[in-house]
C-alpha cells in the first residue's frame, strides 16, 4: 500500500489517538497519521523520509510511544498487547 493512498483517517496507536486529541488543525492531523503511517511501512522513498525525520525530531516521545506499541502487536480480546 502507498503511504499515499493509507487508510488515514483510522490511527492504529493509541499514542497517536492521543495526539489527535489536542490537533488543532488539519495539517498537525495530517502530519500525526503520516508519522504513524511512516512508522508502520517505512516506505524508503526521500520525500517521505525526510518528513518523517522533521516529524520525528519535532515529537521524539510520540514516535517512541508509536514504534513500542506497533512492536507489540494489537492487543487481544481482553485488551493486552499480543
Amino acid at each position: 500500500m502507498s503511504i499515499t493512498t493509507a487508510p488515514w483517517n483510522r490511527p492504529q496507536t493509541e499514542a497517536v489517538r492521543r495526539a489527535l486529541r489536542a490537533a488543532h488543525d488539519a495539517t498537525s492531523v495530517s502530519d500525526l497519521l503520516f508519522l504513524e503511517t511512516w512508522e508502520a511501512q517505512g516506505l524508503p522513498d526521500i520525500a517521505s523520509t525526510l518528513r518523517a525525520s522533521q516529524i520525528r525530531r519535532a515529537n521524539p516521545e510520540l514516535a517512541a510511544e508509536i514504534r513500542a506499541e506497533l512492536r507489540a502487536g494489537p492487543p487481544d480480546v481482553n485488551g493486552r498487547s499480543q
